[in-house]
């Protein structure tokens, strides 16, 4: 694996308390994760305020999630060759613009645009999350400790979106969803300009545009044929011809990789086991989980009848399981190891997601939400935090940015493709029962939802066997065994 010496620029003044430098990474992360989210509950508002057509309320959330999958490699990169600090603050200073914008939209287009901005900001940003922490803390059980933070603050972030986006609905506007982010990046913002001290690793080289701008137009091209398939279906000329140019574009992106001297992702990266296993993980279990949140929410308000903010409430014990399980990992990771944790965490979510395919249109709280809600979450977080230490430990200084870049994008594009995938299953699934005699709508919903979950259970144990077989057995950042 390449070797590379990292450089880090510190101010003369005392370097701030580890537990800082880790609260504004996670600070970060948080707000990026939450506006995956937040605006579900508040698309409806903004469909009756902006005048939005159902297209247009579709690409509230593809532009944010487009444009964060597309760049998030070009952003890592960028983060090692002019600082990671800097495109931290460029990131979240173009999230907290972004995020102002579209809370003051007037029209549908100035929404839309604000949301892709957004995207921008969180794929520079993300990445500098990661490896300012892993920067910040020496390797080992403190390192260990800091990632499950990392990772905890994320998926509680992504689990706070429907309580976080109810109440602001509910209590204030649609526009809060946005707004909220102003003040909160600007106290981050404030705090990082103070403390992060600055680390890069340019070696003289600059960034490679020509691989920048394929891989960032393969992705985003490829993420919008993903998210036409729930609307157009997968035969469309309208998801086949984005699905195969953003192919085509990422196997000209490797064609490129492969010939020039100071590519934006050495392909040798992927020859060390450790970044290989622990991305296709990620890809495979961010494909089977990400659609939780957004089932269960439809789950809780088109068949039981909750409100945003009841639906919101519902899912907290789930969220509070994630967090449980992303901080419980690093304790059982020194005995255990990372490879049997993160399969033990995919197992739980497995029996979680399989009884949650057991929902029925009455809807019993305790054993159809919360018990394997629960189940979902705590081994969503049991799995994430050995996988992102797999997968960072298995990079040199030189290419932190780019595998923390990587960790995010395999996630996002795992869930992207997950959501519209399942999101065709529970659709087909649900028109067929409709038109079956004596099939209510609740029940029809129901019987949709209950197969997603029960193909995502399927997913992940097959992801189990992945990770059993394929991820190394300890954390090495040297070893590929």
């Amino acid at each position: 694996m390449l070797e590379a010496a990292d450089v880090t620029r510190i101010s003369p003044r005392t370097a701030p308390p580890t537990w800082l430098v880790v609260a504004l990474a996670c600070a970060g992360q948080f707000l990026v994760v939450l506006d995956v989210s937040v605006v579900n509950v508040a698309l409806p508002s903004m469909r009756a305020d902006l005048g939005l057509s159902a297209p247009g309320l579709q690409w509230v959330v593809n532009a944010y999630a487009i444009a964060f999958a597309g760049f998030m490699l070009l952003g890592g990169r960028a983060g090692d060759l002019y600082g990671r600090k800097r495109m931290f603050l460029v990131g979240l200073g173009l999230f907290t613009v972004a995020s102002l914008g579209g809370g003051l939209a007037q029209a549908g287009g100035q929404l839309l645009v604000a949301r892709a901005v957004q995207g921008l900001g969180a794929a520079v940003l993300a990445p500098s999350t990661l490896t300012i922490l892993t920067s910040a803390v020496p390797e080992g059980a403190a390192r260990a400790r800091a990632i499950a933070t990392w990772t905890a603050v994320g998926a509680g972030g992504g689990a706070a979106g429907g309580l976080v986006g109810g109440a602001l609905v509910d209590g204030l506007s649609w526009r809060w969803v946005l707004l909220i982010n102003v003040p909160i990046g600007a106290v981050v913002l404030a705090g990082s300009v103070r403390w992060l001290a600055e680390s890069r690793n340019g070696d003289g080289r600059r960034l490679d545009l020509p691989g920048a701008l394929l891989v960032t137009a393969g992705l985003a091209t490829l993420a919008y044929g993903i998210s036409q398939t729930e609307a157009e279906g997968w035969t469309a000329a309208a998801t086949v011809v984005p699905l195969a140019a953003g192919l085509a574009l990422i196997a000209l992106f490797l064609l490129v990789e492969a010939r020039t001297a100071a590519p934006l992702m050495p392909l040798g990266l992927f020859r060390v086991r450790a970044v290989s296993s622990a991305n296709a993980a990620m890809f495979v279990n961010g494909f089977a989980m990400f659609c939780m949140w957004f089932f269960m929410t439809l789950y809780a308000q088109n068949v039981l009848g909750y409100t945003p903010l009841e639906a919101g409430l519902a899912l907290v014990p789930s969220s509070l399981a994630v967090l449980l399980g992303s901080k419980s990992a690093p304790r059982f990771m020194p005995v255990f190891g990372a490879r049997r944790v993160a399969v033990f965490g995919a197992v739980v979510a497995a029996v979680g997601f399989g009884w949650q395919s057991m929902m029925t249109p009455e809807g019993n709280y305790l054993t159809e939400i919360m018990f394997p809600g629960i189940l979902m979450m705590l081994g969503a977080g049991l799995t994430a935090t050995p996988l992102a230490a797999l997968a960072t430990s298995g990079a040199a200084a030189g290419e932190a940015g780019l595998v923390s870049g990587l960790v995010n994008t395999s996630r996002t594009m795992g869930g992207s493709l997950g959501l519209a995938v399942m999101s065709t299953i529970a659709a087909t699934r649900t028109a067929g029962m409709a038109g079956m005699a004596g099939s209510d709508a609740p029940g029809a919903l129901t019987d949709g939802y209950a197969l997603v979950f029960r193909t995502a259970a399927g997913v992940l144990l097959a992801g189990a066997v992945l990770m059993l077989v394929w991820l190394p057995r300890r954390i090495s950042a040297k070893s590929a065994k």
